[in-house]
């Protein structure tokens, strides 16, 4: 592989990655609102016997958007949970080939399913002006059934750019991200 095209190669990964790194950056500040009500709770309840209404559902709900929202830097980032004892002692170009096929016949078809289908759950949520019943304090949960679908383009986006690292190991049995790729 010629340099040139290497360096191109780099460029489109680097510029699909960007969407994930930036949302998994933003995301990843929810954690001081969720620590400040979680804190708030724990005093209001312990120290001063008076819980709140409202801290449980903005714990899970800021946790639930950190966590979607972080998923797609998490693959860029090559950080998801997978066998590596058997996946590392093969050569770059079968880990590619593993990859690719996996993405292409398992990733992109549940991204997808799982996009469409949280976009028309989140749709149905904001036409109802939908809250949470179980709650004292009913809040909305459109906003947070939005970050799924949300996720699900992240997470297509990049498996794109997983796609096309994993096709360059197969073509120059390099692991791409030994070199200067992957996430900041």
């Amino acid at each position: 592989m010629t340099p040139e095209r290497e360096h191109r190669i780099r460029r489109i990964t680097h510029w699909l990655d960007m969407p994930a790194m930036i949302v998994g950056k933003v995301a990843a500040w929810l954690i001081l609102p969720m620590i400040v009500a979680l804190v708030w709770e724990v005093v209001a309840r312990f120290g001063f016997n008076r819980p709140t209404a409202w801290a449980y559902d903005v714990t899970y709900m800021l946790y639930g958007a950190m966590f979607m929202l972080g998923a797609a830097w998490a693959l860029g980032r090559d950080s998801h949970v997978r066998a590596d004892f058997l996946f590392n002692v093969l050569p770059p170009r079968w880990q590619g080939a593993i990859d690719a096929l996996f993405i292409v016949c398992l990733f992109f078809p549940a991204m997808y399913f799982f996009t469409v289908a949280t976009w028309e759950y989140a749709a149905k949520s904001w036409m109802r002006g939908e809250r949470i019943p179980t709650s004292p304090m009913m809040p909305i949960i459109y906003p947070l059934k939005t970050v799924m679908p949300v996720t699900g383009i992240l997470l297509m986006i990049q498996g794109v750019s997983e796609l096309i690292k994993s096709l360059y190991n197969i073509a120059t049995n390099r692991r791409f991200r030994d070199g200067e790729g992957g996430l900041a």
